[in-house]
């Protein structure tokens, strides 16, 4: 199947991360199989936060998986520094491993209830050094009072005798003690209180600054997307509906799918009247046999005949937005030689 086009990204000496035509399907017997992430394209820069977000079963998670080669993908490029990880096997891709963590989306369930915190955050250096005991657990208490961990309370304490808060803590600076280049961070606030969430989201963005790190950050949640993302990707049924700097894709949403998830973020003001002028129908496709077309067609209103006969393919509408769409609710930018 056709990938939704490459116009969006940008040069590859301006970036650390590096994805084409990504693709993930997972065979479930009997001749079927789960089209999980189809032909999908981004880019993100040094320094960068790409924001990935879309309803539940859209692909972001294996996406940020398959970035990790875990699951490896079954189509395309992942291309880290100018390396392409679908080309490393055994050793290399185990070094490399290094480069590349991940906080997963329930903090406790991640951590191995029977090791004591100052074990599990040592983990990855008793494989990649420093192994003398001292040395490693400077690192450890370094990273574990960076997080906002008391070291010496942490050190000989079990998972168990910790908040979710501190838990998610205590993960961020398990993927911090090998220095990583870029964090996949799978929904790390979904499953923390509204308080806590902002101390993580601001936790991650003063990590970002201190240590330069690079993050892919997953949710659903578009308000908290906003707060901490330098661009944002739009996905719907393992396609890239939309890509656009932050600030620019709020203001001015140009896919019909993302104006709905928008639509969809509740305003903390009870004066403020609901819109329902916007309603949402249809029931979300199965990914073992999505649509023709557009894949958002059979709960678009503005979906005709072309959307079921062509794949839309990225558009620019603006600098440094892009859409995926026969009928973007913004104009479209005419450019001349570009790429789809």
């Amino acid at each position: 199947m056709a990938g939704s086009g490459r116009a969006h990204l940008r040069p590859e000496d301006e970036t650390v991360l590096r994805v084409e035509h990504l693709t993930v399907e997972f065979p479930v017997g009997r001749g079927r199989t789960v089209y999980a992430v189809s032909g999908i394209s981004f880019d993100i820069a040094r320094g960068e936060t790409l924001g990935l977000v879309g309803e539940s079963g859209c692909g972001k998670s294996t996406t940020g998986r398959a970035i990790l080669q875990l699951p490896r993908p079954t189509d395309g490029s992942v291309r880290l520094d100018g390396v392409d990880l679908m080309q490393l096997d055994g050793e290399a891709m185990r070094e490399k491993r290094t480069d590349l963590q991940m906080i997963f989306q329930d903090p406790i369930s991640s951590l191995n209830p029977r090791r004591m915190v100052g074990e599990i955050v040592a983990e990855p250096l008793n494989v990649w050094g420093p192994h003398d005991e001292d040395a490693q657990w400077e690192t450890v208490a370094k990273m574990l009072d960076a997080v906002g961990i008391d070291p010496g309370v942490a050190r000989y304490k079990r998972p168990h005798e910790f908040s979710g808060g501190q838990c998610q803590r205590i993960s961020i600076a398990r993927a911090l003690v090998v220095e990583p280049e870029l964090i996949i961070c799978d929904e790390p606030v979904s499953a923390l209180d509204v308080s806590v969430q902002a101390q993580i989201l601001n936790l991650l963005e003063d990590l970002k600054e201190e240590y330069g790190l690079t993050l892919v950050f997953i949710a659903h949640d578009l308000a908290v997307v906003k707060n901490i993302s330098d661009r944002v990707a739009v996905m719907y049924l393992g396609k890239m509906c939309e890509v656009s700097e932050t600030d620019e894709l709020y203001a001015n949403p140009a896919h019909p799918y993302t104006n709905l998830l928008l639509g969809s973020i509740p305003v903390p003001d009870p004066l403020v009247s609901l819109d329902d002028t916007v309603e949402l129908e249809g029931e979300l496709p199965s990914p073992l046999a999505p649509p023709s077309g557009c894949r958002f067609r059979t709960r678009c209103p503005l979906a005709d005949e072309i959307c079921a006969q062509v794949e839309p393919q990225m558009q620019k509408v603006a600098e440094d937005h892009y859409v995926a769409c026969h009928h973007p609710m913004v104009e479209v930018e005419v450019e001349v030689g570009s790429e789809h």
